[in-house]
């Protein structure tokens, strides 16, 4: 039998699933329980806390393992792991980079710190992320595919990349956008910050593109405090990535010689231990996690107006954060919602404001956004940490 949206019924059953007699319930906070002590102790007691030491090596290895990806580069955060993926495709001054508009900010900053502009195209409800689909109808109307690459026939900006996000954790459908990607001479750099654990098909996301980018932030499924990553199969680029972000200094017994302009984006062995000792944890994580997800779903089985968002068919999701989407008639709903969970101790908090939206980012090109926009309207993200499950 079906409920109408009753906001005091709704935060009800929300309660069942998160309290447990406990408030504030955050939206999401790292779980700590395995051998972080015990390495970021090794760390004080040896010295090695800084950009040098086993952790970083330790931790770049159970990364490569666990994603299936060739190589990692451990760096400070997922913004720097973006920034330094673009470069490592020749993102330039001047270029247009293909992104979702429904996106943290952080990545049209790291575009902008190439140079380049940000296009903001459109999202597909069934992953939340970029719709490829849409994007290649799009590109049929403005883009011009030479020797020399993609260009944007209405600015005459070279189309250098293209960087899908998987939104929450939800994999983009990938195979229409490689298959655009080789149509349009694009570079697939993906922006996986968010999708630590995910699968598309089988495969673990991160290793579609060149390179892609992880994120280790604190509200990260597995956390280094402040981190990111650099993902490649690619052994002379994870070799300049590491280059370029270890200030780009040539190896010498005393000398600092620097052969580019580089940046000081390596993380910190502290950071690394921390990161190894969640990476021993991650496979409870995610099943707990997944466990989460399906106890949301039954809760609101039976709502009317709204529904919990489900991995698209070929998807395997670590459902980083959980997803209400209202029904476009309930959307009026959504700030009431947001304050009465709120004030009641359960950290609940709409979409990101889309990136286009942004006053930095209002002049940038965009496709028809009509979906993106729709999902900003709609979707509540709700408390999904570890230890809930």
């Amino acid at each position: 039998m079906s409920n109408m949206l009753d906001l005091d019924n709704l935060i009800s059953v929300l309660k069942n699933v998160v309290v447990k007699n406990r408030v504030p319930f955050s939206l999401h906070e790292p779980c700590l329980a395995g051998n972080e002590w015990k390495y970021l102790k090794d760390c004080l007691d040896t010295g090695w806390v800084s950009s040098v030491g086993k952790y970083v090596d330790k931790f770049e290895k159970a990364l490569a393992e666990f994603t299936g990806a060739k190589y990692a580069v451990a760096v400070v955060n997922g913004t720097a792991a973006l920034h330094i993926c673009l470069k490592l495709v020749g993102v330039s001054p001047g270029d247009e980079v293909l992104a979702p508009a429904l996106t943290f900010v952080a990545t049209a900053n790291a575009i902008t710190y190439c140079g380049a502009l940000p296009h903001f195209v459109d999202s597909e409800e069934k992953t939340l992320g970029l719709d490829p689909r849409k994007l290649v109808d799009y590109l049929k109307d403005i883009a011009a595919v030479t020797d020399a690459g993609c260009f944007n026939r209405q600015t005459g900006r070279r189309i250098k990349a293209v960087v899908p996000v998987h939104t929450f954790g939800h994999p983009v459908d990938m195979e229409p956008l490689l298959e655009l990607c080789q149509s349009y001479k694009l570079d697939l750099v993906e922006d996986a910050a968010e999708s630590l654990g995910s699968l598309y098909k089988g495969r673990h996301t991160g290793t579609f593109g060149f390179v892609s980018a992880l994120s280790f932030n604190g509200n990260k499924i597995a956390t280094t405090g402040g981190g990111g990553a650099i993902l490649t199969n690619d052994q002379e680029q994870a070799g300049f990535a590491r280059h370029l972000t270890t200030t780009a200094k040539l190896p010498h017994r005393w000398a600092f010689v620097h052969d580019t302009v580089g940046h000081n984006y390596r993380m910190p062995n502290i950071n690394a231990a921390l990161g190894y000792a969640q990476l021993e944890q991650l496979p409870d994580f995610l099943k707990r996690k997944r466990s989460l997800a399906e106890k949301y779903y039954e809760a609101f089985r039976d709502f009317e107006g709204i529904k919990v968002f489900k991995e698209a068919p070929f998807a395997r999701s670590n459902y980083w954060l959980n997803v209400l989407l209202l029904d476009e008639n309930y959307v009026h709903l959504r700030d009431n919602l947001l304050v009465l969970t709120n004030d009641q101790g359960i950290v609940t908090r709409p979409a990101w404001t889309l990136m286009s939206k942004l006053s930095m980012y209002k002049g940038c090109p965009k496709m028809n956004l009509e979906v993106a926009e729709s999902l900003e309207r709609r979707l509540i993200n709700i408390p999904s940490s570890a230890g809930v499950a």
